[in-house]
């Protein structure tokens, strides 16, 4: 097992993550695949990592965003499925086609484009249309000029996986209109003798609070990582990461005496500062100056200064027991005075996914199975 190397580290529990995939299998069922969103290196937990753990345990897909992340997974894992959900420019869609990759396609164009690559490759490539039901983000307009384009796709040299379109969120009313958008397209296409495999809209929170709209396939991106925006608290899911650092440098201030750039944060009285080697350039959140905290002896720590780059200090003077070396928490699972996700992102004023997308490449990882280290990965090495 190679080194860690840095007290700053981002502690990611497989066991966690197999536990979130067994439940989201056991709430859709056995009929509904899951296609797991691993965009964005897993959330920041590691897509190559956790890969297995996420397959072994219901995954039927690894959908991502771009050509890039898709290949990362296809040279580590010959055999798995995996998506494209985004766009993939059309100079690089032989890499799609050579590595069997299945590519979203939302124009005629591209998938002739496929379809002639695949004669070339002698392969079939498979695809997935992108229908815009109203996030107006990518896709087919809802339309019949629509209907008849995709009709035409099944002609091509492609196998026409899939259809799928993604909710913008704004409540049960727009989404129910969106909901029957998609279902009245698969019904014109269906009615010309068009067939999917895969039919899906839900992401992470429709998944969990719309049964009714999980049709073929789910997309469950945050739920596998035990991230929680969806309203049913009937389905509790562990989080899997935890962030994690060491006291580095502990010093006494006299009253007056000031923290960081421009001193917006000074000493009221005689206080205990401590040094943490972590900062903004870990994907820590600038703007919790002053709100944010960490958690050491189960005590909270205020962050206090500017946070730095590579280092932020906090007020130590409540915890007298501090000493150099000392564990911090910096996201921990709410239990023992910990902040957790959720808590973050609120200081931070942002979401969940932005909080732990955010930590950088870095900051090790350090991969937990049957409550032991199973992996170090130190990504600059």
């Amino acid at each position: 097992m190679e080194p860690l190397l840095r007290d700053t580290y981002a502690e990611i529990n497989l066991d966690n993550i197999a536990y979130n995939m067994q439940k989201i299998k056991e709430i859709v069922g056995s009929k509904v695949a899951i296609a797991a969103v691993v965009k964005a290196d897993a959330y920041g937990h590691g897509a190559v990592e956790i890969a297995p753990t996420i397959m072994d345990n219901g995954g039927d897909y690894l959908a991502v965003a771009t050509l890039t992340e898709a290949l990362e997974l296809r040279n580590h894992y010959s055999d798995y499925n995996i998506f494209i959900m985004g766009y993939t420019p059309d100079e690089y869609l032989e890499y799609v086609v050579k590595n069997n990759i299945t590519q979203t396609v939302f124009s005629l164009r591209q998938a002739e484009i496929l379809s002639e690559l695949g004669k070339k490759y002698n392969k079939l490539p498979k695809v997935q249309v992108k229908y815009d039901t109203g996030f107006n983000r990518l896709g087919y307009r809802d339309c019949k000029e629509s209907i008849d384009e995709i009709d035409r796709i099944f002609d091509l040299r492609v196998e026409v996986e899939g259809i799928f379109s993604h909710f913008a969120l704004t409540g049960k009313e727009e989404d129910d209109i969106q909901y029957k958008k998609l279902m009245n397209a698969v019904k014109q296409l269906e009615a010309r003798g068009r067939k999917f495999k895969y039919r899906h809209i839900c992401d992470s929170i429709s998944a969990i609070d719309y049964p009714l709209y999980r049709l073929d396939m789910i997309r469950p991106g945050a739920i596998i990582y035990g991230l929680k925006s969806y309203k049913d608290d009937s389905v509790v899911l562990k989080q899997a990461l935890t962030f994690k650092t060491k006291i580095y440098h502990i010093k006494t201030l006299e009253k007056g005496e000031g923290v960081s750039y421009d001193y917006l944060w000074k000493a009221e009285k005689k206080s205990v500062v401590g040094t943490l080697p972590f900062g903004y350039a870990d994907g820590y959140p600038r703007n919790m100056r002053d709100s944010g905290y960490v958690t050491i002896h189960g005590k909270k720590a205020p962050i206090i200064g500017v946070i730095c780059m590579d280092q932020c200090m906090v007020d130590l003077t409540g915890i007298p027991e501090a000493k150099v070396g000392d564990e911090a928490v910096i996201y921990g699972d709410g239990t023992g005075n910990t902040a957790d996700i959720n808590e973050i992102s609120k200081l931070a004023g942002t979401n969940k996914n932005e909080v732990v997308c955010r930590i950088t490449r870095r900051t090790p990882r350090v991969y937990i199975k049957d409550d032991k280290i199973f992996k170090v990965l130190n990504y600059l090495l």
